[in-house]
């Protein structure tokens, strides 16, 4: 439906170039139809997919069918990101930035990946990893993982020490 819209947007730009280069008022007076036209195609369009209309909740329960019939399901654990999707950045308190800032403890690194990790991660499951110090991997601007929070943890374990 939108690529209809599209083409009637395109049609009254063009029908508006010649009333402007003419001075015809029929051209003009075509763009601005197109342009009604193309409004009212839209109207109609949001009219149909309304939310609590009883024929388009239909017709999107039957799209639903048909593509999870057609949808590969594939179990995965459930507190451990995909492999290809990236975990989420912990959200630091500017406070505990500081502290790990000055930190030595090691975190885990995943070579091309944004974020630092506790070696304890089940989301570095079978993955190669490299250690560095906290403070130089905050310097080579990883990130925290928000999935094992190593911030909120090695803050933690400083304070208490």
């Amino acid at each position: 439906m939108l690529f209809v819209v599209l083409l009637l947007v395109l049609a009254a730009l063009g029908l508006l170039v010649p009333a402007l280069a003419t001075s015809n008022t029929i051209w003009a007076w075509s763009s601005v139809g197109a342009s009604v036209l193309a409004a009212l195609v839209l109207a109609w369009d949001w009219w149909r997919r309304r939310p609590g209309d009883p024929a388009a909740d239909a017709q999107s329960v039957d799209q639903q069918a048909v593509a999870d019939d057609q949808r590969v399901v594939v179990p995965a654990e459930a507190d451990t990101p995909p492999a290809d999707e990236e975990p989420l950045e912990e959200d630091t308190d500017a406070a505990d930035l500081l502290v790990v800032a000055d930190l030595v403890d090691e975190v885990r690194v995943l070579d091309e990946r944004p974020r630092y990790h506790l070696s304890s991660c089940s989301w570095l499951a079978g993955r190669p990893t490299l250690g560095l110090p906290v403070q130089e991997a905050r310097q080579l601007q990883f990130t925290p993982c928000a999935h094992c929070t190593p911030d909120a943890v090695l803050v933690r374990r400083s304070r208490t020490a």
